[in-house]
């Protein structure tokens, strides 16, 4: 029998517009994780989890969003039973979604990812 490949999951890097899918990043002593480098442009790459689906290169608007996203903390991890959950695809829907995390003090990672604003 034939070991199983290691698990993939994805990195970003925003300046490129590029995904990559690579093997969970591994611990180091200190408990950092190891550090990531874009093939094309040698900045870090940001991990973004397995369930990530890029937007197209040329789709600016949805990089734009997705850097908020990242910026905020917000990554697109699997859940027990389906995908990582409700994501913003509009800058109109981030901004709407800033805007009642502003009003409400609620955390603005908290707010980018419900699916529904009161």
């Amino acid at each position: 029998m034939t070991p199983m490949p290691p698990a993939k999951t994805s990195f970003v890097c925003l300046p490129c517009r590029a995904s990559y899918k690579q093997p969970h990043p591994a611990r180091t002593r200190d408990g950092e994780t190891e550090r990531r480098v874009c093939p094309r442009c040698t900045g870090t790459l940001i991990h973004v989890g397995s369930a990530f689906a890029p937007p197209p290169r040329r789709d600016t608007e949805g990089w734009r969003v997705l850097s908020v996203l990242l910026h905020a903390g917000v990554r697109f991890h699997k859940s027990c039973c389906c995908g990582p959950g409700y994501r913003p695809r509009t800058l109109r829907e981030v901004r709407e979604r800033m805007a009642y995390a502003r009003r409400t003090g609620e955390p603005i990672a908290k707010a980018l990812v419900g699916p529904d604003l009161p």
